[in-house]
């Protein structure tokens, strides 16, 4: 029988459950949840057999050497195959028999986001996530850390292969300079967080270290992956937090990562960004202080970080302490009916519900707390894609297993009221979508 417990594996550390998954795991859900906590030799198979970041940005830089039409063609295509990319990583997660790793793939996704809000990583975004971040969901904070700062897509969105040191040769020569947009990413998002103790004298002297790090030009050993140039880094020694960085090329930013891996406000900063997201907008002080003991004990074990969460007590107290975000909604509704969306649907409703993937407004990626995903409008819009749903179902499923599939465990007397006196099947189906159960997680 489906439990309170349950419907919070499946919802919140989970996609939203399949048919017959709550009582399947009933018995003990936290254990369900930790065996999913292994690596992965491969993609799911709706991600096989896709091109690499080095094969579109190969693709990409034969495009500039075409002409205006040609030019034109390609960058639509680029676009196509972006959208292709949202739809497949919107499948997986709604196949997925392991929704937890999952889960854990979207919050780092989103914790290192790139965007196509810069358009020229339309035909890398997706690619970037299979290659930085898969890969290390449950390895070392420090090794996605590293990954993610050597791949092309971060590379370019935040414009490190714009900067140059003012003293390098290619600095003297082309009379450019540093670009801080990375430095200051990597400090206030990705390790430190916005009150970890760094000064703007720290973002500039990590713009330093970073001088040399871009993509391999056509010439280069690795073309369209990550290249050193040693003639565009800063030369000298640098200071970043503190310590003294001598003149050693690409071997100053491995240094500065790993140290900034184990910094205090590093470990604070994550556990809290993991406690948002797996236990309440407001997460209890004291489990957030777990799990930054854990980041410090373990360098960095994503593993025995995602163990920790799952045993949080305070993350099974209340089943609908989270929102869920428009691909939450999204996923869930279509795991729990087994509707076969195609492509352009799946890739239109999110972005008529105002999240598609890979299209964060920032570097900050998409918010974590409910305030920025529940208003009038939002809530219109649910409801009409519920109805949509709930005319394509209607004759095919009943409301009444919909509500065994998924909120039967905590369900009000209320809600069970209104569904029951919807006028047609199709609405019925509908509210129990947009109940404020099914819309929580």
């Amino acid at each position: 029988m489906a439990t309170a417990a349950s419907f919070i594996a499946t919802t919140r550390f989970g996609l939203g459950p399949k048919p017959g998954e709550q009582e399947r795991i009933a018995a003990d859900p936290r254990a369900w949840l930790v065996e999913q906590i292994v690596p992965l030799d491969l993609p799911p198979s709706a991600l096989a057999g896709l091109p690499s970041s080095r094969d579109y940005l190969t693709d990409l830089g034969a495009a500039r050497r075409q002409s205006g039409e040609e030019k034109m063609a390609a960058r639509k295509a680029r676009r196509m195959a972006h959208r292709k990319e949202v739809a497949l990583r919107t499948r997986a997660q709604i196949e997925a028999g392991d929704p937890f790793h999952e889960r854990l793939v979207a919050f780092w996704s989103n914790h290192f986001t790139v965007s196509v809000k810069k358009p020229h990583l339309f035909a890398i975004a997706g690619a970037y996530e299979r290659e930085a971040i898969r890969p290390h969901v449950v390895g070392r904070f420090e090794d996605m850390l590293s990954a993610v700062l050597h791949h092309p897509a971060m590379l370019l969105y935040l414009d490190n292969v714009q900067s140059i040191g003012p003293n390098s040769p290619a600095g003297k020569r082309r009379h450019r300079g540093l670009n801080e947009n990375l430095a200051r990413e990597i400090l206030e998002l990705h390790t430190l967080g916005v009150d970890g103790g760094y000064a703007q004298e720290d973002v500039t002297e990590l713009a330093r270290i970073l001088t040399g790090w871009s993509i391999g030009r056509q010439r280069d050993d690795v073309p369209g992956g990550f290249a050193f140039h040693a003639r565009a880094h800063e030369p000298g020694a640098k200071t970043l937090l503190g310590v003294r960085y001598p003149e050693s090329g690409i071997e100053e930013g491995k240094t500065a990562f790993a140290a900034l891996t184990r910094h205090p406000s590093t470990a604070r900063h994550i556990a809290t960004k993991l406690a948002r997201h797996f236990i309440a907008d407001e997460p209890p002080d004291g489990a957030v202080s777990r799990l930054a003991t854990i980041f410090r004990d373990t360098e960095g074990d994503l593993a025995a970080l995602a163990r920790s969460l799952v045993q949080e007590d305070a993350a099974w107290a209340n089943p609908t302490a989270k929102v869920k975000t428009p691909n939450d909604f999204v996923v869930s509704a279509l795991r729990a009916t087994g509707v076969d969306a195609d492509s352009k649907r799946l890739v239109g409703s999110l972005e008529l519900l105002g999240q598609a993937p890979f299209a964060a407004p920032s570097p900050a990626g998409w918010p974590d707390t409910g305030e920025h995903w529940i208003g009038p409008g939002a809530t219109l819009s649910r409801a009409e894609w519920a109805l949509a749903l709930g005319r394509r179902l209607a004759g095919h499923r009943a409301h009444e297993v919909l509500v065994a599939t998924t909120i039967e465990p905590i369900v009000s007397a209320s809600t069970r009221l209104t569904i029951e006196r919807a006028p047609s099947e199709a609405e019925a189906i509908a509210l129990v979508l947009a109940s404020p159960e099914f819309q929580r997680r």
